[in-house]
């Protein structure tokens, strides 16, 4: 009975009906002929009551629902999640569904109405957009069903708990990927020739050609074919690059409804897409008061995993950055040349000053590519039309942090 009444839902019909009643009896009283009436009335809605219950609850498993969800959310893009709903009833039924979506998203006005026919089955899909990375959990789903007669509903409760890893956003690598300037000749129809480099890695023993760089003959090979062989190299590839990010404070600053780390991890991941696909080495280090992460360049095939994964726990720790821990370790562990790409935000001219001479030591040792971020909103602002005194003011605030801006790239 207990499980039974917690099942049992009143809509408003329901509730217009015991209201109109109601009215009926009051004016009975003046009225005797409506009493009659209202009495009728009573005896209808409760006969029409007890045939909604036994349509809604004759049947056990008048309806069977399943949750696909991905086996990971891809952060700043909106994953899909499909409901599939099965209407094992024979009559027709309006249906409303209620997920329990992850607290994250704080949607507390969820709800789908469909309509199904007998033992036919919807699908529904909803699309979810998460801005933090991390663990993300459903609860259960809610099926809320209506029959034609509409004075009760019967809620099924699925217990589809499950969670959802939230991973930066690789769905943007199928999407936005990066292409180098050599492969975008094949889009203009252009024939990809391949370049003889005069570099140290070795190709192949051929013969010598006229034009071919006398310094490259093999005088070993030349005496063995008794005519001249040169050595042919090609361009070097395998270059050592790291994304280095920065994981201070000023990098939790929000930008639509996401993190500027967010931005950071989710281009660090489409770089080092590129960089696998170019047969290079990509590692990843990231820092702020101290080194947390560091994956060393390589080119493997697990590489994009081990980068994802080290990405997907990253987290600010609200501390200033200082790139004066950063120089020593990179000195002492990162002895190749390397092209360092640094994420990096600087929301003072003080703290780029500061910092200034550390990366200037450090582009003697390796190629630095200082990655800043351009508040889009401040921009916007400035071009809009000043229609008060309080627009004039936000307006010159903000041409003031855009000229630092640029002040900093310039340093």
């Amino acid at each position: 009975m207990k499980k039974f009444l917690a099942s049992v839902f009143l809509p408003l019909n329901f509730f217009i009906a015991g209201l109109i009643l109601v009215t009926a009896f009051v004016l009975g009283f003046f009225w005797p002929f409506l009493f009659v009436l209202a009495k009728l009335g009573l005896i209808l809605l409760i006969a029409l009551f007890l045939l909604d219950v036994l349509l809604l609850f004759r049947q056990k498993d008048g309806i069977v629902a399943v949750r696909e969800v991905p086996d990971r959310f891809s952060n700043g893009d909106q994953n899909p999640v499909v409901l599939r709903i099965k209407n094992n009833y024979r009559i027709n039924i309006d249906i409303s569904i209620i997920d329990e979506v992850p607290v994250q998203f704080q949607k507390r006005d969820f709800m789908i109405r469909k309509k199904a026919e007998s033992n036919q089955t919807i699908t529904e899909t909803y699309f979810l957009r998460p801005v933090r990375r991390g663990e993300y959990r459903f609860g259960n789903l809610n099926v809320f069903v209506r029959s034609p007669v509409r004075l009760i509903e019967r809620r099924y409760r699925f217990p589809l708990f499950q969670s959802v890893p939230v991973y930066p956003s690789f769905l943007q690598l199928k999407e936005i990927e990066l292409m180098p300037f050599a492969r975008m000749y094949n889009i203009l129809g252009l024939k990809t020739i391949r370049k003889v480099g005069n570099n140290r890695e070795f190709e192949q023993v051929r013969n010598y050609i006229e034009g071919d760089d006398i310094r490259a003959i093999n005088w070993k090979a030349t005496a063995k074919r008794s005519r001249l062989m040169t050595n042919q190299y090609r361009d070097e590839r395998e270059q050592h690059i790291y994304c280095v990010i920065d994981m201070g404070r000023t990098m939790q600053m929000p930008f639509n409804g996401m993190s500027l780390l967010d931005y950071a991890i989710n281009s660090s991941l489409a770089v080092s897409k590129v960089v696998l696909k170019n047969y290079d080495k990509i590692g990843l280090i990231t820092y702020s008061n101290k080194v947390h992460t560091v994956i060393r360049a390589d080119s493997y095939n697990k590489q994009m995993k081990l980068i994802m994964d080290g990405l997907y726990k990253q987290e600010t720790d609200f501390k200033e950055s200082s790139v004066e821990i950063l120089y020593p370790f990179i000195k002492q562990r990162i002895t190749r040349r390397s092209l360092m790409i640094l994420f990096t935000n600087f929301e003072s001219i003080y703290s780029i000053r500061r910092q200034m001479p550390v990366i200037r030591k450090l582009s003697q040792s390796h190629l630095v590519l200082l990655v800043a971020f351009e508040n889009t909103e401040m921009t916007d602002l400035i071009k809009k039309e000043s229609r008060n005194l309080e627009s004039v003011y936000l307006q010159t605030i903000a041409q003031k942090f855009i000229y630092e801006k640029r002040i900093f790239m310039n340093e």
